[in-house]
């Protein structure tokens, strides 16, 4: 025998209406108790939690805003519903300020007491799971702000608990938006360098001329503009962590003395003579194929050997998908506080086609779709209508397919012609432009004209104005 659906309790002093709905919910597969006044009411909430209440306005000892007084009082998540044959709109405003989820007026309709049934227990349904799923984002299932229960989560957690009191180098490697600083940033806090500096600089957002000042410094009168001495990342961080993401960009110039500054852990500021010793853990990250790239001669070997001690893979949303509705409970909670917004909850067509999706934009991703549809939703609810990339069945993003014929094929040519042709037709709706194609295809500048020169793309301008071959600036992050 199948568990009731709903808990309910029943309270209306008309003998014949208790019966009649105790018997029509009963067979709608509810557990019901029945109480013939507001004072039996009390003592049945007292002894018991029940998901639903109904009860009636008026009886002969008290009211019903009494018992929803009651009730919220001691089980603030039982949905309440007030029946009553004296409606007016004071008495309706009153019990929905109260916090009842309805009302219902006598006489009333079967169909009308089970659909407001109905949507009672599906609220109740999900204020538990928003409450477990609370529970586990603020325990076992986090770690700084990584969240996750998945296994692959699990694995990430205990390696990071396991190296982080070590001043080991480790390369953080995956896709875009998995959350590669945020492992980083746990790595620091999870350390005894937790009390000091953690820095992070995006090696692909900052231009190559301005990146060897960025990361050592530079002394005064060094070069056109340097009307001070400047101390650089590593000397800020030092004591601490220094975080450099999108390694794979740094240009080779900068690989040679980032490998000397590793290697001798003293930095020399542009335009100085001294040295400085300087006690910094790097943690390295990027989405590229660094061994693809030593092979290539693109990134020094010796460099990927001293970043690439311990090497920590961050896995996709899609490998992860029981992780949905706990990110999606915790961007629900941060962009409503932020918003200014009461969005709680998300209906179960929502949730079912989010957890289905792909995400090639991954965590980053969800998390944009999560702060839109708090932003523009008029209701407490997320819904499929505010999501209007998974309306159309969430395909975006899924993987290409490749009719793979009996002799077999190219790997290398498939793949750069996947890639060109993507690269092509985000030049062609920017019209040629490097920096805003960039943006779309969610690389950096210095990557896309990478890509633009191995692929012999013509590069098209970035708009034509005053500084259009400038780096972008850096990205937010």
């Amino acid at each position: 025998m199948s568990p009731p659906r709903a808990d309910i309790l029943l309270a209306d002093d008309e003998r014949s209406v208790r019966e009649f709905l105790a018997i029509y919910l009963k067979r709608a597969g509810h557990k019901v108790q029945t109480v013939a006044s507001a004072a039996e009411a009390r003592v049945a909430i007292a002894q018991h939690e029940f998901d639903i209440v109904i009860t009636d306005l008026r009886m002969p000892d008290g009211t019903g805003l009494d018992v929803l007084e009651e009730s919220k009082k001691a089980y603030p998540d039982t949905q309440v519903v007030v029946v009553t044959a004296y409606a007016t709109a004071e008495t309706a405003i009153a019990a929905m300020k109260a916090g009842a989820y309805d009302y219902l007026l006598k006489p009333f309709k079967v169909d009308e007491v089970g659909l407001v049934v109905e949507r009672a227990l599906e609220r109740r349904t999900l204020q538990r799971q928003n409450v477990t799923l609370r529970a586990e984002i603020q325990g076992r299932y986090r770690l700084d702000r990584l969240l996750g229960k998945s296994a692959a989560m699990g694995r990430l957690f205990d390696m990071i608990r396991k190296i982080a009191p070590a001043r080991t180098s480790v390369l953080l490697v995956g896709e875009s938006g998995t959350g590669k600083e945020l492992a980083a940033r746990a790595l620091h806090e999870l350390s005894p360098r937790a009390d000091h500096a953690f820095v992070a600089v995006n090696c692909g957002a900052i231009p190559d001329a301005l990146l060897e000042s960025e990361l050592f410094g530079h002394v005064r009168g060094a070069f056109t503009g340097a009307t001070t001495d400047k101390e650089g990342l590593f000397e800020a961080a030092s004591g601490g962590t220094l975080f450099l993401d999108e390694i794979g960009e740094l240009p080779q110039s900068m690989q040679v003395k980032l490998l000397r500054a590793l290697q001798e852990r003293r930095v020399k500021r542009v335009g100085g003579v001294a040295e400085k010793e300087v006690d910094v853990r790097v943690v390295a990250a990027t989405n590229r194929d660094l061994e693809t790239e030593v092979e290539r001669g693109t990134f020094r070997q010796d460099l990927f050997y001293r970043l690439n001690v311990i090497q920590i893979r961050m896995p996709p949303l899609r490998e992860r998908r029981e992780d949905v509705p706990l990110l999606i409970e915790h961007f629900l909670r941060k962009f409503s506080a932020e918003h200014g917004r009461s969005v709680t909850e998300i209906d179960p067509a929502a949730m079912s086609a989010l957890t289905g999706y792909n995400f090639p934009g991954n965590v980053r991703e969800l998390e944009n779709l999560v702060e839109r549809a708090v932003t523009l939703s008029s209701d407490t609810r997320i819904t499929i209508e505010g999501l209007p990339e998974l309306r159309a069945g969430g395909t975006r993003g899924a993987a290409p397919t490749v009719e793979l014929p009996a002799e077999g094929l190219n790997l290398e040519n498939e793949v750069e012609s996947f890639e060109r042709g993507i690269i092509l037709r985000a030049l062609e709706r920017t019209r040629g432009n490097r920096t805003e194609a960039a943006r779309l295809l969610g690389i950096s500048f210095r990557s896309m004209r990478y890509r633009l020169s191995k692929l012999g793309i013509a590069g098209g301008d970035d708009g034509g104005g005053p500084g259009a071959d400038a780096e972008p600036p850096p990205d937010v992050v």
